[in-house]
This record gives C-alpha cells, sequence and structure tokens, in this order.
C-alpha cells in the first residue's frame, strides 16, 4: 500500500508530504483545488511520460517520490526479475524532472528505465480514472475481466506459447511460397547464372594463383635471364663460386690440425660450400623448367578474364564471393526441384501446430464460458443494491473468425436496466451512472481475484447520488477491508462520510502565488467539510448535524 507521497515544485504544489493509510480513504476539495495535480504527479510515478512544463514556475527541478509498504504481497519475485532490490517495509519510487526536459527514475535508488518502473506500478497502483470508463468500449479490457474471474493465467500462457508455434509454422509457409513463386519467375535466368558460375570451376584461392602465374609466364625472359646468369656465377665452367669455396674449405682443412683457430672457421666455410652447392643446384632446376608457354599464359588470362567479368557482372571483389552466389543460387533451384515435397511439408507442420493451438483454445473457450456466468451473477447481485433493481447483465462469448493472440473467443458486455429494453452492448445503452456503478462493480469482482496493493477511484461517483452513492462508498469501504488501500476521490458527501481518513485538497493564495496543499483533516475539521458539501460556502446547522448523522453511519 502507499504509505507516503511527497510532491515539491510540481505545477501548484511547492513541497507536499503526506501520510496515507490501509482501509478506505477519501480526498474532497472544489473543482480546480489541485486534485489532479496529485494524481498527475502519481501517475508519473507509475511511469506516465513526463512534460518539463508541469515543473512549477520558477523552479529548475522537481521531485516526486512514494513510499510503498508491500509487507503482505509477496512481489519479490518482480522486483527480481527486473534486478532491483527489494524492500517489503519501504519501496521507494522517486522521479526527477528537471527545466531543460531530462527526467530520471529510480526504484530503491536504483535508476530504472521507465518502462520498468511502468510495468513494476501497475502491479502496486490502479488509478481508475473517469476515462477509463470508455474501456467498457474495448473488447480487450471485457475479455481480460473474463480472464481474470477464469484464472486461467497458466492455460492462456500454453495456449499463446502455441499460437506463436502456428504463427511460425504458418509464416515459413508463406516465406516458401513467396520464394517458390519469384524463383519460378526467374528459373531461366536463375539456371543461366548458376551454369555460368559452374562452369567456371571456381575455387578458393583460385584469382590470386592465376595472377601470380600470370605475372610469371609475361616475364619469362627476364627471369630465364636471371637464372641463366646466377647459375653461371655459382656452377660456370670455369671459375665459379661452388668450386672456388670448395677450395678453400680444403685449404683451411689442411691446416686445421696445425692451427686449432682455424677448425671453427673450417667449419663454417664447409657448411657454406653445401649450401651454395644446394642453391646452385636448385637454381638450375629452376632455369631448366622455366620456359615461355604462350598457350599456358593464353589459358591462364583466360581464365582470369572469366573471373573479371564475373565480379564485374555480380558486384563482388571476390572468387569466394563468387562461390557463395553460386551456392546460394543452387540452393534456389534445388528448392524449385524439389518444392514440391518441401512445401507439403511445411504445410503439415503448419497443420499440426494449427490442431495443437485450437486444442488450447477450445481449453480456453470453455473456461470462459463458466466464468462468464459467474460474472453475469455476481455483476447482477452487486448492481441492484446500487439503485438498478431490474438490471440484466449478460457476458456473450462467440467464437473468433480466426485465431489470435487471446485465443478464439471475443467477449461483450451486454446490459440493460430494465425489463422492456433489450439488451445491447453496455457502452452504447447505459447512462453516465449507469456506467460508472458498473465499473466500480467490476473493479470490485476482480479486485478479489488481482492482489492490488491500491486502488485509487477518481470521482467514480459520476451521475450518481444519495442511497446510491452510499452503497457506492460502502462497496470501496469493503473492498479496503482485505488487504488493500481504496482511496476514492469524491463530490458526494455520502462517500466522504465512510472514510475512515479523510484529506481535503485546497488553494491557498500565498505572496509567492497560488499554491495547491492538501491536509488529514480532523474530526471536527471533517464534520465542517461534509457540511460544506452538503449545503455548499454558507454552512447551516442543519448542514452540520446531516455531516455528524453521516459520519456515525
Amino acid at each position: 500500500m502507499l504509505k507516503q507521497l511527497y510532491i515539491k515544485n510540481f505545477t501548484l504544489i511547492d513541497e507536499l508530504d503526506i501520510q496515507l493509510f490501509p482501509g478506505f480513504s477519501v480526498i474532497t476539495g472544489e473543482t480546480g483545488a489541485g486534485k489532479s495535480i496529485i494524481l498527475g504527479a502519481l501517475s508519473l510515478l507509475l511511469g506516465q511520460r513526463a512534460d518539463s512544463r508541469s515543473i512549477k514556475s520558477g523552479s529548475d527541478r522537481c521531485i516526486i517520490e512514494a513510499h510503498f509498504d508491500l509487507s503482505r504481497y509477496q512481489l519479490e519475485s518482480l522486483f527480481t526479475s527486473y534486478d532491483i532490490d527489494y524492500d517489503a517495509q519501504d519501496c521507494i519510487f522517486r522521479r526527477e524532472l528537471t527545466a531543460a526536459g531530462k527526467s530520471r527514475a529510480f526504484i530503491n535508488d536504483t535508476p530504472v528505465p521507465l518502462g520498468v518502473m511502468k510495468a513494476i506500478g501497475q502491479q502496486l497502483v490502479d488509478i481508475h480514472s473517469q476515462h477509463q470508463n470508455l474501456l467498457l468500449q474495448e473488447e480487450d479490457f471485457q475479455l481480460n475481466v473474463v480472464d481474470i474471474i477464469a484464472q486461467d493465467g497458466k492455460q492462456l500462457a500454453s495456449y499463446q506459447d502455441a499460437f506463436r508455434r502456428y504463427q511460425e509454422a504458418r509464416r515459413a509457409v508463406m516465406r516458401m511460397e513467396e520464394d517458390i513463386a519469384k524463383a519460378a519467375q526467374n528459373e531461366d535466368f536463375l539456371r543461366f547464372q548458376y551454369n555460368e558460375l559452374n562452369d567456371a570451376q571456381l575455387a578458393p584461392g583460385q584469382q590470386e594463383e592465376l595472377e601470380q602465374e600470370s605475372e610469371t609466364l609475361s616475364h619469362v625472359e627476364d627471369i630465364k635471364t636471371a637464372l641463366y646468369t646466377a647459375e653461371g656465377i655459382l656452377s660456370g665452367d670455369e671459375g665459379n663460386l661452388v668450386e672456388r669455396l670448395r677450395e678453400a674449405s680444403r685449404a683451411i682443412e689442411g691446416i686445421r690440425d696445425v692451427y686449432a683457430d682455424a677448425a671453427e672457421v673450417a667449419e663454417r666455410i664447409h657448411s657454406s660450400y653445401i649450401e651454395l652447392k644446394d642453391i646452385a643446384a636448385e637454381v638450375t632446376q629452376m632455369s631448366a623448367h622455366t620456359d615461355f608457354d604462350p598457350k599456358r599464359l593464353d589459358s591462364v588470362n583466360e581464365q582470369l578474364d572469366t573471373i573479371y567479368s564475373l565480379q564485374k557482372k555480380h558486384h563482388v571483389e571476390t572468387v569466394e564471393e563468387l562461390i557463395a552466389l553460386r551456392d546460394q543460387l543452387r540452393q534456389q533451384l534445388d528448392h524449385l526441384d524439389n518444392s514440391s515435397d518441401e512445401i507439403e511439408a511445411l504445410r503439415r507442420q503448419e497443420q499440426n501446430a494449427a490442431i495443437t493451438a485450437l486444442s488450447h483454445a477450445a481449453t480456453l473457450t470453455a473456461l470462459r464460458k463458466k466464468a462468464a456466468q459467474k460474472v453475469e451473477k455476481e455483476m447482477k447481485s452487486r448492481l441492484v443494491p446500487l439503485g438498478i433493481p431490474n438490471v440484466r447483465f449478460a457476458v456473450d462469448v462467440t467464437p473468433t473468425e480466426q485465431l489470435s493472440e487471446k485465443g478464439a473467443d471475443k467477449v461483450a458486455f451486454l446490459f440493460s436496466a430494465n425489463t422492456s429494453t433489450p439488451m445491447q452492448p453496455v457502452a452504447q445503452i447505459a447512462s453516465g451512472g449507469e456506467i460508472a456503478r458498473v465499473m466500480l462493480s467490476l473493479k470490485a469482482m476482480i479486485s478479489g481475484t488481482v492482489k492490488l496493493p491500491t486502488i485509487i477511484f477518481d470521482e467514480i461517483d459520476t451521475g450518481v447520488s444519495g442511497r446510491v452513492a452510499e452503497m457506492m462508498a460502502k462497496i470501496m469501504q469493503e473492498m479496503g477491508h482485505t488487504d488493500r488501500q481504496v482511496i476514492s476521490i469524491t463530490h458526494l458527501p455520502q462517500i466522504a462520510a465512510l472514510g475512515s481518513h479523510h484529506y481535503k485538497v485546497y488553494k491557498e493564495e500565498t505572496p509567492e502565488g497560488t499554491k495547491s496543499r492538501m491536509q488529514l483533516l480532523s474530526p471536527d475539521d471533517r464534520i465542517q467539510e461534509i457540511a460544506q458539501m452538503l449545503s455548499g460556502s454558507d454552512v447551516t446547522a442543519a448542514a452540520i448535524s446531516n455531516a455528524k448523522a453521516l459520519l456515525k453511519r
């Protein structure tokens, strides 16, 4: 539950620090006093987008902070899932806005994205404002109500998993059909491209090898001359280096026994002789195998021209990319050749997935129809005491044309306030006061299943008065008795009198300008406030007496 709210520099509020309590509390105040400002501040803590214009004029920053006691609600796993520290006794939500347009959000002093604040906040506080009555026009809202009463979360999750698998199988069939259709239109062109690439007999690294070979064959005369020159110097008929180095080796070998310092030199010369002899032999072999082959040069250049042409044609730069394109074309052609078998296999998968999803959907439908009967019965029992004695309320569960994320059902709440008028969708036929009573009854019904710590009703009493207002107050009072905090912003004394705690929002003129205030009323102040709600600004003795009577009840 919300136990403390702190607001600083938000629109007309310079600073507000208010304590809140369990059970049923009420907030009253004249129109324009600032009740909507407080709700707006609280909405920011629940993830609503911020507007720097909300900052109090003349201030550069505003702060909104709420403290929650969550010790009765087993919400630790929710916080753990977002890697946020959990303090059941004092959970702190804080938003900071700057005049420069920056916004920061914190939960238990941990910076969090706004989406996380919203996701967690929705599990802590439900603000029912007048515009929420429009939810009665939305099929999803009505379906969600039935699902809450059915407590079919596990079955819905199983269905949605099956539905996702069905969608994936369906998309796979559609992709395959599109691929086949496109490929079929271009089959001749695809086969021509593939054959052209396949005939090129491409291999990884081929281009580099051919370019090197072409370079060698193009300079074969220069290479031959250089090798012949080197061969003559190393191993020619007269005075070649190999023979002279051998003579040097023999000369030094001849003195190593009588001149110890010559031993190392002898070894080095001998090693050099062996190495130079091998080099000479290799140069001779290279010279013998280096011949000008114009046919081979033409063949190499022809292969390179083919590669260059293919690269230009397909806008690639390497042989490896051409090979990848060739393999891709082969795969497309294989799809064409084997398309009937492949598409048939995918369609079987789609059909099996559809059967599974339909089975799960049927389970959901059965649970929803059973819950619909419970909703009908409970809504009638709640609406009759709220001044609609001849109410008829039905939950129409009908099949959809196709499966959706929610299943195979659509739900409509049908309503009639009297026996002579046929039932129609509630949003089309109910008056403003009747819609308010329907929404309160729905909230009261589902609140027993959804363990929300705090529910705030913003003028849920629109369009009602007298005894009906008192009955609505008793419903909210009853909701506040079950480990839940219920707060009602109201203009009706019948509702205000039944709150365990009563807050008043009012404007105050100060030298710094108009400011909104909020205070917890004492018993005497409360009598005065309710009397003023009964009689207006001129509080009479009769109004005081009536206020006391209302409070005693």
